[in-house]
């Protein structure tokens, strides 16, 4: 937390998420030079708050963040056998990109063109920081 990348999620003063959130990505998106993508990994929600919609309002805060950072598209990844996070991070607007060996991990990536319908409607969920 201390380098700016992790951020938490507190509900009544109270940590409840984190999430990763940085500009480059260099083992799992080689092929993005540029600066038009933002990125996440990490996230991750106490058992207690699992099913409240706390994920979907943080990749809103991703997503608005990486709008005000001059960002057109937010990307992340997961393990390639977790079907019900594929589902999730497409149902709210990420599209399947491609498969990726990094290191030892088979990696499915998704990317949310934040200029499109579902990259605003993501945005929209989004909470405001203090």
């Amino acid at each position: 937390m201390d380098t700016g990348l992790f951020f938490l999620a507190l509900v009544d003063g109270q940590p409840q998420g984190t999430i990763r959130f940085h500009l480059s990505d260099v083992p799992v998106w080689p092929e993005i030079t540029g600066g038009d993508s933002a990125f996440v990994h990490r996230l991750a929600i106490r058992r207690a708050f699992a099913g409240r919609g706390l994920s979907s309002l943080m990749l809103g805060w991703a997503a608005e963040r990486a709008t005000s950072l001059g960002r057109r598209w937010l990307r992340l990844d997961c393990e390639v056998g977790r079907p019900k996070l594929r589902a999730f991070y497409e149902s709210l607007g990420f599209r399947y990109h491609s498969d990726a060996e990094v290191e030892t991990y088979r990696l499915s990536r998704f990317e949310l063109d934040l200029l499109s319908e579902a990259g605003v409607q993501l945005e929209r969920r989004s909470w405001r920081t203090s």
